[in-house]
């Protein structure tokens, strides 16, 4: 990998396929050039500096719209799917911490190779401050992973828990939903025209009224819909998701989405709607960690996705139920959701380990060196060092993002591939397969 430094660089690199000239960018033949270059120009866009930077990200963007890779929202997917117009199929959003190109290309490696077209590739608001990816960084690595993997179809981004922090909200409200809403602008910037807007943090189970429990849920829920509404370009409408359970909590259940959804439409008025509503079911982010740092097994309530998705669906029309912390979940359990209608599921975790799994020894000892040093404070009490280790070092992906991306060749090679294989699993799992004209009338 290199990094370009001028723009007569930047020019040499792409020949006549592109052409720049000031603030304008001419695509000829993006096709013709080498797929190299495409991870040069990725590379430059996340190290780069200055014009230089902004020059790259414009021909990723421009070249990824000429070969059809379209940042594009779901929501016109999912209300058909909420109608049963389509479906049959579960849709997984793929949070990319680390190696965001290399992991992108194995993933659109495996759809292309499946014929699948619904794919999310996401980031959480928490993920975008500790894994340093900006939103217009995360998106380039997106596209110009899909223009190197041959991909051809558009793309799906997403802004994943764009949280309420629930302190911060309380000691002044106005400042913490506006720091959402700045979130909320950048990534719309960036090509994201799908938001998971989780204020279920703010849900108050010490009262007795449910509705009032989702009071606060539901109505910054709306307040931040509306922003996303009045600020989504013209013939786009941005996918929103809603969430009634913080994950880890307890088991949702048709009573908290009713009062929330009562909250929400309340102070939402005649807005579009969200398409979609994440719900508790048992899981944990990143899995329960054990002592020895091993995963605990779920207990995943298939029966609460299967319920509530059907009252999504007939009672509030919308396209269904998100399961989130799925990635650690045994392989046999993925069949199960296209089964119970879940609609999307979130994968994160999973492919993190991946990376550290292959990690050279060096770069990992200095890694976890990094976190007992500078993470200590996090290291609750009872924990052994192997579950201080799993559950900080994602702490660890946005100071060390560059020797990550720095890695021996045939080391970012083994990932990729392993990335790909697990990938092409999952989907298939996900009856992916042969999706892409079932998803083209909606997009």
């Amino acid at each position: 990998m290199k990094i370009f430094d001028t723009l007569q660089d930047v020019k040499d690199a792409l020949g006549n396929a592109v052409g720049i000239q000031g603030n304008e960018v001419t695509v000829f033949d993006a096709g013709a050039v080498d797929t190299q270059v495409w991870e040069d120009m990725a590379y430059t866009s996340t190290f780069g500096k200055g014009e230089v930077q902004d020059v790259v990200r414009k021909v990723i963007f421009a070249a990824g719209e000429a070969m059809g890779i379209r940042r594009r929202s779901v929501h016109n997917l999912y209300m058909a799917i909420g109608e049963g117009k389509t479906g049959g199929f579960t849709v997984p959003a793929v949070n990319l911490r680390a190696l965001t190109f290399h992991s992108a290309v194995a993933l659109f490696r495996a759809a292309k190779k499946l014929n699948a077209g619904a794919v999310i590739t996401e980031i959480a608001r928490s993920e975008i401050g500790y894994t340093d990816q900006p939103p217009q960084e995360y998106a380039a690595n997106v596209v110009a992973a899909a223009i190197a993997a041959g991909w051809n179809r558009p793309v799906f981004l997403q802004g994943d828990h764009f949280q309420a922090n629930r302190k911060k909200y309380f000691e002044d409200p106005d400042k913490e939903v506006n720091a959402i809403k700045d979130i909320v602008a950048r990534a719309m910037e960036a090509g994201f025209y799908n938001i998971d807007v989780d204020t279920s943090t703010l849900v108050d189970i010490s009262k007795e009224d449910l509705r009032d429990q989702q009071e606060l849920n539901g109505k910054v829920c709306a307040d931040i819909t509306r922003y996303i509404r009045e600020r989504s370009p013209q013939g786009i409408t941005v996918s929103v998701g809603g969430e009634i359970g913080e994950i880890g909590g307890s088991n949702s259940n048709e009573a908290d989405m009713d009062a929330f959804m009562e909250v929400f439409q309340k102070h939402a008025g005649d807005i579009t709607p969200i398409s979609k509503m994440a719900v508790q079911t048992g899981t944990a982010h990143g899995g329960v960690v054990l002592p020895d740092g091993s995963i605990a097994k779920v207990k995943l309530d298939f029966d609460v996705l299967d319920r509530l998705g059907r009252r999504a669906r007939e009672k509030y029309r919308i396209g269904g139920v998100v399961q989130h912390g799925a990635s650690t979940l045994p392989e046999d359990m993925f069949d199960r959701f296209p089964k119970v209608r879940t609609l999307e599921i979130h994968l994160a975790t999973q492919f993190q380990n991946i990376i550290y799994d292959h990690m050279p020894s060096d770069l990992k000892n200095e890694v976890y060196a990094w976190l007992e040093r500078e993470k200590k404070a996090e290291w609750k009490e009872g924990w052994t060092r192997d579950q201080f280790l799993y559950k900080t070092r994602k702490r660890a992906l946005g100071p060390f993002k560059k020797a990550i991306w720095d890695m021996p060749t045939q080391v970012i090679d083994d990932i990729s591939q392993t990335l790909e294989a697990k990938f092409t699993r999952l989907f298939k799992l996900l009856n992916l397969g042969d999706t892409v004209d079932k998803i083209e009338p909606y997009l």
